[in-house]
């Protein structure tokens, strides 16, 4: 004690010159604190700045437990000075009373001074006092802002991560964003900026792994309503589709061509389909992306126009921009990944992203090309919206091939398959595949005044051969040399200086032919030779409608992708028994005649058959310009995969007061639907379906076809009931459930009845001598086999 009151002593003699600086001492500690306190709080007042993304909120300082932090350490410094000013006050001994009177004469000088208005000690107190104040007033806006805000700075991790049964992914993508969220900048595009709550901000509000923050304004994105609907009229001017269509690529200027000279007999069919419907029609917004047109796909069709290359394709795609214009869509069509990016909504990167928006287009056409592209650049909104495609598919999808899981567990697995659509989501070149829709082309109709010119112009020993690539040719000498012994044979071989020498010397060679010059040789001619390749190609359809007998081999064995390259890996198990199944199965003699090639005496006889024959150019109705609209304006009507399916069979239905669904037909083994049944919304209708059973090893293809009915996918799920098997008057010993594309059928082995679990599986295709399937067929219209009489 003695030396401290010497040193006060010391203190107080040396006012002038010591005290002064004590003065400043204390007063600083004061400003220094307060001000320290201030920018230590600063930061709970966050704001936006101008530049800040759209949901990011900056925090600027420091978060609320350093702040308490932060205030403790104040209140305890002003606690210490206090109990500092306070000892000195109260200092008891006797001995140096005189010292503490000199200390408070001191004081009050310093405290009458006009630099210190009020006293020492209360000044201090005042500024605890104001501490205390402002510690619980900033108590109570931390703890305001943590009930509204969660606290905002992920960065320092304290946006906690829901826990929420009904989104469990949500923390392992969490970890997944941490960890990745720069390998593709549209994450950051989005506001993405390495914080977690800008993880959790995307993850719930762009991607829906996880919950709707409650912190957030969930006003920001209102529900949008759905627009209007438009009514669809005909169109027949294909100006602005031509427009649409574009240049710069030798494919793009074939298909504009086609359009052009369709244009008249496209105008015509849409005259006489609006007088056939005279009904309401909706207009549908519609993307068309060629995919295999795109430079990323490798075009490898584009410089092969002009030097004989396949032009199906082609066809095909020209002929269906010309079906939705036409039917009064509002079309766009994409040839590139940047049109793709612009029609879409795609957003800057590598495109693990979802789209900016909606999906601007109720449908999207496009091919298998088209799909991968989609897949890498659409993110999650491909598993969104895909509902909304169709792919353009030559060969056919079968469903076996098109599911993920079940192909990969059971050998399906190809390049092309695995998407998991809905099997009629593909849309074939030919009726082949029931399991998926047929979309076809057209070729060009003939009016009677043309077919009677044709008819009596006919060269009756001219022969035009289905090949135009040289390499086709090779090893066809022996059975050419047959055909010359009757017929003078013409080719369209390409070439660009010298003769093929592939081809014989008496053929006589045009060359790669224009398409109207084609249609004239083929107006003369008597005969059309395949040589087994390509395989269902529009030509053979084109020479039959002008006239001309198509002549092809017989495969025996039949070509699939167990014993062929050219089918294997395709996501298909049929078996091709010719070189155009649909001309030898739905045209047949006396237009389509199929034999075996290698069999010369049968060859020699067919020819000489051949120029004994007369007949008419012949169209099937469904490669006709209006059949192509009257398909086509069915599916985009119709066709719906996107709305849930009303539950089948309803709840407490009970079927056997009703007497089952079923009921059979007079004079047949075929069931239908019972008219006293309940009625359930399908496409097409129940009026339609028929229910047979295979035989063992037999697919649902052929045995509706035995019975002159198609196989239809759509109604699958209305016979995938116990009652159906009773209605067949199959005993079921045990009743099961299961992912097989074979069912529902009955295992005559065990009497085992098996009914299937996944409607991705429902399969027209596929047998197996172990089952009896049970198939769904229904009726067509003449010369339409897609659709049924009850279906427009």
């Amino acid at each position: 004690m003695t030396a401290a009151a010497g040193e006060l002593s010391t203190m107080v003699r040396r006012c002038p010159v010591t005290f002064k600086p004590f003065r400043i001492f204390v007063a600083g500690v004061g400003f220094f604190s307060l001000c320290f306190l201030m920018t230590s709080l600063g930061g709970q007042f966050t704001t936006k700045r101008p530049g800040d993304l759209p949901f990011t909120t900056r925090a600027e300082v420091l978060g609320g437990q350093e702040s308490r932090g932060v205030l403790r350490k104040i209140s305890d410094m002003l606690e210490m000075i206090m109990k500092r000013m306070d000892a000195l006050s109260k200092l008891g001994n006797t001995t140096d009373t005189h010292r503490l009177d000199e200390l408070s004469s001191a004081l009050d000088r310093c405290s009458t001074t006009p630099a210190a208005p009020m006293g020492l000690v209360e000044r201090i107190q005042a500024i605890a006092q104001n501490m205390s104040d402002m510690a619980v007033r900033v108590e109570q806006i931390l703890q305001r802002s943590m009930a509204n805000n969660r606290v905002r700075d992920g960065a320092f991790g304290f946006c906690e991560i829901p826990k929420d049964l009904r989104y469990p992914d949500c923390s392992s993508k969490m970890d997944w964003m941490r960890a990745r969220w720069t390998s593709d900048p549209c994450y950051a595009f989005y506001g993405v900026d390495g914080s977690d709550c800008s993880f959790l901000i995307y993850l719930s509000e762009v991607e829906w792994f996880c919950p709707p923050l409650v912190w957030r304004n969930q006003t920001a994105t209102p529900t949008l309503k759905p627009l209007p609907k438009k009514q669809a009229a005909f169109q027949s001017d294909i100006g602005t589709l031509l427009e649409q269509v574009g240049t710069g690529k030798e494919s793009l200027s074939f298909m504009k061509r086609r359009m052009r000279r369709l244009a008249a007999q496209w105008a015509s069919a849409a005259r006489r389909l609006d007088d056939k419907l005279r009904r309401w029609r909706e207009q549908k917004r519609i993307l068309v992306h060629v995919g295999f047109l795109t430079e990323e796909s490798g075009d490898v069709f584009s410089p092969k126009v002009l030097k004989g290359g396949p032009l199906g394709e082609m066809v095909q795609w020209a002929d269906i921009l010309a079906a939705l214009h036409v039917l009064g869509h509002d079309v766009k069509i994409s040839v590139s990944l940047k049109e793709l990016h612009g029609f879409l909504g795609v957003p800057p990167g590598r495109g693990s992203c979802p789209l900016t928006g909606p999906l601007p287009f109720d449908l999207i056409y496009t091919d298998y090309h088209g799909l991968q592209q989609m897949k890498q650049h659409m993110g999650l909104s491909l598993r969104k919206h895909k509902c909304h495609i169709r792919v353009i598919d030559t060969f056919g999808t079968e469903p076996a091939y098109n599911h993920e899981e079940y192909a990969t567990r059971h050998g399906y697995r190809t390049n092309w398959g695995y998407w998991n659509l809905h099997g009629q989501q593909y849309m074939t070149m030919f009726p082949h595949t029931p399991d998926n829709s047929f979309m076809g082309f057209v070729a060009e109709e003939l009016n009677e005044t043309e077919k009677l010119f044709i008819q009596r112009n006919k060269v009756n020993n001219m022969a035009v051969v289905y090949g135009k690539d040289a390499s086709m040719w090779k090893g066809k000498e022996n059975f050419l040399a047959i055909l010359n012994r009757y017929m003078e044979i013409h080719g369209t071989v390409y070439y660009e200086t010298q003769r093929p020498p592939e081809v014989p010397a008496f053929v006589k060679n045009h060359g790669l032919l224009p398409q109207q010059e084609l249609q004239q040789l083929l107006r003369k001619a008597k005969l059309f030779v395949g040589f087994g390749f390509p395989y269902e190609g529009p030509a053979p359809l084109e020479a039959i409608a002008n006239g001309c007998i198509f002549l092809q081999p017989k495969f025996n064995p039949p070509h699939s992708s167990l014993n062929h390259d050219f089918f294997r890996g395709k996501p298909t198990s049929r078996k091709v028994s010719s070189q155009h199944p649909y001309a030898e199965q739905h045209i047949g003699r006396p237009h389509v005649i199929t034999i075996d090639f290698n069999n010369s005496e049968e060859f020699d006889a067919t020819i000489r058959e051949i120029m004994r024959i007369d007949v008419e150019p012949f169209l099937p109705y469904e490669y006709t310009c209006e059949g192509m609209l009257e398909r086509v304006h069915a599916y985009i009507q119709n066709q719906d995969f996107c709305s849930p399916e009303v539950p089948f069979p309803p709840v407490n239905t009970s079927w056997a007061l009703l007497g089952g669904p079923f009921i059979p037909l007079t004079d047949s083994r075929v069931l239908s639907w019972a008219s006293n049944a309940s009625s359930f919304p399908s496409w097409p209708p129940l009026s339609a379906l028929r229910l047979l059973s295979s035989l063992q090893g037999q697919s649902c293809v052929e045995a509706c076809q035995t019975e002159g009915l198609i196989c239809e996918p759509a109604l699958y799920r209305f016979i995938n009931i116990k009652e159906a098997f009773s209605a067949l008057e199959f005993q079921c010993e045990g009743l099961e459930s299961e992912m097989n594309h074979l069912l529902p059928a009955f295992s005559a082995e065990h009497a085992e009845c098996g009914l299937q679990h996944d409607p991705l599986l429902f399969s027209c295709a596929g047998s197996s001598p172990k089952y009896q399937r049970l198939c769904p067929c229904r009726d067509y219209r003449k010369g339409q086999v897609a659709l049924c009489r009850d279906c427009l």
